[in-house]
């Protein structure tokens, strides 16, 4: 009976170690734990480079970053301000590529 019990516990242990590593795993849809910090790191450092350019401090910018994929979206006054805004965001440490969804005025 102890044998048995003994395996059991095992069994258990395993089974809950493998739950723990899948259900920390990423997705094409789904990000890890690891990821979404990263990501949350990454959309604070781009809100606050797009904060401090004088020419887009006023434009209303949304980010969402995915696996480090940045998407903007939102209003800017002119297509020169999209493109200066899609070469600020590169230039942020993390950033794999920008997705630009944004449009004028």
């Amino acid at each position: 009976m102890k044998t048995i019990s003994h395996r059991f516990s095992i069994l258990l242990l395993a089974a809950a170690a493998l739950t723990g590593v899948v259900g920390c795993a990423s997705t094409e849809t789904k990000e890890s734990t690891g990821q979404y910090m990263d990501d949350t790191a990454i959309t604070t450092k781009v809100k606050a480079a797009i904060f401090k350019d004088e020419a887009l401090k006023s434009a209303e910018i949304n980010v969402e970053t995915f696996k480090g994929v940045v998407q903007l979206s939102g209003f800017v006054k002119s297509a020169a301000d999209i493109q200066h805004a899609v070469d600020v965001v590169k230039a942020v440490g993390g950033v794999r590529s920008v997705k630009n969804d944004m449009r004028m005025k």
